[in-house]
């Protein structure tokens, strides 16, 4: 999104929230950059500078406030198009960049480019001319925000805060962040907050998350709870919390509670302390399955031809294996039945697990844990044969299917994998696409529910009539799909 100076210069004035994550402000006079919502003194309109980006900023030498915090800021969440060749390729080394970020990997542009199909040459130039900056100074932007995130919210050391935002050493993290903001980590330390032990324990890891507003929390939340496998996951009016098995996103299994802050549209991000190294790669994993990156106003007004409230969110997940797990046992099934199978494939493959909370004590069993089990084993807890040898299947094939849910991976390819195993049809690998990528776009194919209430609504007779009604909804065809099944739950 571009805006003219002056044009963006009224929406900091008027402190548009619909701007957040989208525009950012450097003020000359003080050095420092802002998002649109910051409640200081608007400054003078000669002393601002706009950005589409933070990195941007910090490549003009400005810092981030500390006041308003711009690397809580949420994602821009733009429209993108499939027609679009450079602006998705720009997008595409941006989510590798991130995870990158979030995974301490050492950062290569050869690499990278090597990735997408497309020389480092060619790749630069794009990025620049859509991001504003390098590739090496948008990682190391990511990497600066992320650790400031840590300093501010977390009581990890100063060491802990530089490993977890991918610094290979503590002498290269101190030294960048002096010439970039000026001023030690050390410095940072005694804005740490820290929340009642209710939100997780005194040794929890606690972090800040921005959304943009409207978000249907209540309607996200009723999403999970009627699929919250016992032992794993509890949902209450503004809190979810859950375990995580080791290797889903981080080596060692631990917990989290996101707690919702509807106050100052936020979200508070508890975690155990065993996943302090992996805070980074936990924070990107958190924003995807509470979709906090999402533009309401974009989608809604796609959409607008379908009931539903403002601020519909995309559930995503934490672990994408458990979920296509999910999706396997819930074929043919209702709601209430695949998480009941499911938490008997819990209870008798998973690990247990220590938590702050009598509810969440199991961890979901590892892939190659189910792969090594017999069909026998599986079919016992109720699951039809058909249905067991698919989970042994998925299992088995699994390492090689999230190498393709890479950001420079197509969702087609991750699709096209699962509908290769046996027991796995469009429906279910769209499924899992919607819910384990985040991709906007899904639509599972011949799904009764929404050709109920497609026929309810537009009078659409077939499979077919129905498809070609949902291509007005591209490319939030998966947020449809959400606004359909609920459309059936409020119907008289």
């Amino acid at each position: 999104m571009t805006l003219e100076p002056d044009a963006a210069y009224q929406a900091l004035a008027a402190r548009d929230a619909r701007f957040d994550g989208r525009l950012f402000v450097g003020v000359t006079s003080t050095g420092v950059y802002c998002r649109p919502i910051c409640r200081v003194r608007t400054p003078q309109r000669r002393n601002c500078r706009f950005f589409e980006t933070p990195a941007q900023a910090e490549a003009a030498a400005f810092r981030p406030c500390l006041k308003c915090r711009p690397e809580i800021a949420p994602g821009a969440g733009l429209p993108w198009s499939v027609m679009d060749a450079s602006r998705t390729l720009a997008q595409q080394a941006a989510q590798a960049l991130d995870t990158q970020a979030a995974g301490g990997e050492t950062a290569s542009l050869a690499a990278l480019a090597a990735r997408l199909g497309v020389s480092d040459r060619h790749l630069r130039r794009i990025f620049v001319a859509e991001q504003g900056v390098t590739p090496m100074q948008y990682l190391q932007t990511r990497r600066l925000l992320l650790a400031k995130q840590l300093l501010t919210d977390s009581a990890l050391s100063v060491a802990q805060v530089a490993l977890a935002s991918g610094f290979r050493s503590l002498r290269r993290f101190n030294a960048a962040f002096a010439e970039h903001y000026r001023m030690n980590p050390a410095r940072l330390r005694g804005a740490a907050r820290q929340e009642p032990a209710a939100a997780g324990g005194g040794d929890a890891i606690r972090v800040t998350l921005g959304y943009r507003a409207p978000y249907a929390h209540a309607a996200l939340l009723r999403f999970l709870a009627q699929r919250a496998i016992p032992g794993i996951e509890a949902v209450d009016a503004l809190c979810v919390r859950r375990s995580l098995r080791a290797g889903a996103v981080a080596a060692a299994p631990g917990w989290v509670q996101a707690r919702f802050d509807l106050a100052h549209d936020r979200v508070q991000l508890s975690f155990a302390p065993a996943l302090a190294g992996s805070s980074a790669r936990l924070l990107a994993a958190a924003r995807r399955w509470l979709d906090l990156d999402a533009a309401p106003a974009h989608v809604d007004a796609a959409l607008a031809d379908l009931p539903g409230e403002a601020g519909l969110r995309l559930p995503g997940s934490l672990d994408a294996f458990e979920l296509a797990v999910r999706a396997v046992l819930g074929q043919q099934v209702t709601v209430a039945a695949a998480r009941t199978l499911a938490g008997r494939l819990v209870d008798r493959f998973g690990e247990p697990l220590t938590s702050p909370w009598p509810q969440v004590t199991r961890q979901f069993p590892a892939p190659e844990r189910l792969a090594a089990a017999t069909l026998r084993e599986v079919a016992s807890l109720g699951i039809v044969r058909q249905r067991a040898a698919a989970l042994i299947a998925l299992a088995d094939a699994w390492p090689g299917l999230e190498t393709l849910m890479a950001p420079s991976s197509a969702p087609e390819e991750f699709i096209a994998a699962l509908c290769e195993l046996p027991g796995i049809g469009p429906w279910t690998a769209n499924y899992v696409a919607m819910r384990a990528l985040g991709w906007p776009d899904a639509f599972p194919p011949n799904d009764v529910a929404v050709r109920k209430a497609m026929q309810r609504l537009f009078g659409t007779a077939s499979p077919r009539s129905a498809e070609a009604r949902a291509q007005a909804w591209r490319p939030w065809r998966a947020y449809a799909v959400l606004r359909l099944w609920n459309s059936l739950e409020t119907s008289p």
